[in-house]
C-alpha cells in the first residue's frame, strides 16, 4: 500500500503552515547557490524576509534562460560530491537544461511518483510496462522507480519497437502502461495490422499518459480504442519530472502535490497573479529539493486552478490539463493560435484519423497555414465527393475556431511521419 493519507488530506490551514516552513528552509538553502545568492542580493532580499506565503512574490522569477545561462553548476546549493543523479530537459525549444539530485532528492521524487500512481489505481499485484525513453529524459526513470516503490512488477520496455511492445504486453500479462498519447494512437494501428484487439488480446486495464499537451478528446479516443482508463499526468524536469501533478480516479483535473511545490498562476504578459479558475502561466517553486532548489520557475505551460473540492477527499488543489505553452503559440495574420486548439477541433470531427501536422509557410509577405490530416481509409475507397465534403467541413470548423482559413489536405492513415517521443505537430518553414 502507498497511501499518504495524512499529507494528502490535511486541511488547507495545516498545508499552508507546512508550505511556509518548507519555503523558508528552501530559500535559506537556495542562496547557497551562485545564481540565487546573486539574485537575492541584487533584489535587496534576504531569506529572513520571507515571513508569509505571500512574500514569495518578492522573489524574482526564474526562467529557462536563467538555467541555460548558468550551465552547468550555477544553481547548485550543495557540493558536487553530494549529488548522485543528473537529468536533462529535451532541449526541443533551445539548449537543454540540467537538474541535479542528491540521494534524498531522488527518494522524495520516487515517493511522489509512487503516491501518484497508487492514487490512480496501481497496486503491488500489477505488471507495469514503461514505454517511455530512459536516460536523460526524466519520464522513463521517474515512473520506473515509482512503480517499483509501489511494488509492481516493472518492465523497462523503453520507447518504440511497437510489435515488441505488444508481444511484451501479451507474454507477461501487462496490466498498466506508461505511454505518450500520440504514440498510443499509433500503437493501436499496429494492433490492427496484427489482427489483434487490445481489449480482448491483452490484460491492460490502465494507462498513464502525459509528456505532451493533449486534448480531452484525444484521451477519450485512447480510452475508447483500448478499453482502459487513461490517467493524465504532469511533470517537468525542472520540478523533478513526473509526479508533480496527477489525476485521481475522478479524472477531473490533476492534484498538484502542494507539500512539495508552491503553485502560482500568473498572467504571462503582466506577470500578475490571476484568480482561481482563470487560465494563465504556471509558476512553480520546489519545497523539498536539496541539491538544486528552483524558485518561482516560469514553466511556460498554460493551465488554471480548478475551483472547489475534489470528491476523492484530497485537499491538494487541482490544475486543469495543460492547454498549451506560451512558446508554442503561433501568430498568423495577427491571430494567436495554439496547436492544441487545432487538435481539439479535429478530434470532434467524425472520420478524422489519428495524426496531423501543421506546416507554416510564407508566400511573398503572407503567412499561410497548411494542415495535413489523416482520415479513415473508407474515404479513399468511396466517391471523391465524400472526401471533398469532409475536407470542406474541416476547413470551415477550423476557420470558425482559429479565425483564419487554413489549407487542408486529407491523407491516408499512417502516411504521416510517426515519432516515438513527443509528437511533432508544427513545422515552421517561414524562416527557412
Amino acid at each position: 500500500m502507498y497511501w499518504e493519507k495524512e499529507l494528502e488530506t490535511m486541511n488547507r490551514e495545516q498545508l499552508a503552515t507546512l508550505q511556509l516552513e518548507r519555503l523558508q528552509e528552501t530559500t535559506r538553502r537556495a542562496v547557497q547557490s551562485y545564481y540565487y545568492g546573486k539574485a537575492f542580493t541584487d533584489a535587496g532580499l534576504h531569506p529572513k524576509d520571507i515571513r508569509t506565503l505571500d512574500d514569495i512574490r518578492r522573489i524574482p522569477f526564474t526562467t529557462k534562460d536563467d538555467l541555460r545561462e548558468n550551465w552547468p553548476y550555477g544553481f547548485l546549493a550543495v557540493s558536487k560530491d553530494e549529488l548522485i543523479r543528473m537529468h536533462s530537459s529535451s532541449g526541443t525549444t533551445g539548449r537543454a537544461t540540467v537538474i541535479f539530485h542528491t540521494k534524498k532528492d531522488v527518494d522524495a521524487w520516487t515517493n511522489l511518483v509512487a503516491r501518484s500512481m497508487y492514487m490512480a489505481g496501481l497496486r503491488k499485484s500489477d505488471v507495469f510496462q514503461n514505454m517511455m525513453t530512459y536516460g536523460l529524459f526524466t519520464g522513463g526513470l521517474g515512473f520506473h522507480y515509482g512503480a517499483e516503490r509501489v511494488g509492481a512488477l516493472t518492465i523497462p520496455a523503453g520507447a518504440g519497437n511497437s510489435k515488441r511492445q505488444i508481444q511484451l504486453m501479451r507474454d507477461f500479462d501487462t496490466t498498466a502502461i506508461h505511454i505518450i498519447p500520440s504514440y498510443a494512437l499509433h500503437l493501436y494501428t499496429v494492433f490492427e495490422e496484427l489482427g489483434l484487439k487490445p481489449q480482448k488480446d491483452t490484460k491492460v486495464r490502465m494507462a498513464f499518459i502525459g509528456a505532451e499537451p493533449h486534448s480531452e478528446k484525444m484521451r477519450k479516443r485512447i480510452e475508447e480504442f483500448y478499453g482502459f482508463r487513461a490517467f493524465n499526468s504532469y511533470g517537468l524536469s525542472e520540478m523533478n519530472g513526473p509526479g508533480v501533478a496527477f489525476e485521481c480516479p475522478e479524472q477531473n483535473g490533476m492534484h498538484i502535490w502542494e507539500d512539495n511545490f508552491i503553485v502560482e498562476i500568473i498572467d504571462p504578459v503582466t506577470l500578475q497573479p490571476v484568480p482561481d479558475g482563470r487560465e494563465g502561466e504556471l509558476v512553480m517553486t520546489t519545497l523539498l529539493r536539496e541539491g538544486m532548489p528552483v524558485l518561482r520557475y516560469r514553466t511556460k505551460d498554460l493551465t488554471r486552478i480548478l475551483p472547489g473540492e475534489c470528491p476523492c477527499g484530497r485537499t491538494h488543489r487541482r490544475i486543469e490539463r495543460i492547454t498549451g505553452r506560451t512558446d508554442d503559440m503561433m501568430i498568423l495574420k495577427g491571430v494567436n493560435i495554439f496547436p492544441i486548439q487545432i487538435e481539439k477541433k479535429l478530434m470532434e470531427i467524425p472520420g478524422v484519423g489519428r495524426n496531423f501536422v501543421i506546416l507554416l509557410e510564407r508566400e511573398g509577405f503572407n503567412d499561410l497555414m497548411h494542415i495535413k490530416v489523416e482520415v479513415e481509409r473508407e474515404f479513399f475507397n468511396g466517391e471523391l465527393r465524400h472526401l471533398e465534403a469532409l475536407r470542406r467541413r474541416i476547413v470551415e470548423e477550423l476557420k470558425s475556431d482559429i479565425l483564419i482559413t487554413p489549407k487542408v489536405d486529407l491523407v491516408e492513415p499512417d502516411s504521416l511521419p510517426k515519432t516515438e517521443g513527443k509528437a511533432v505537430r508544427v513545422i515552421d518553414n517561414r524562416e527557412k
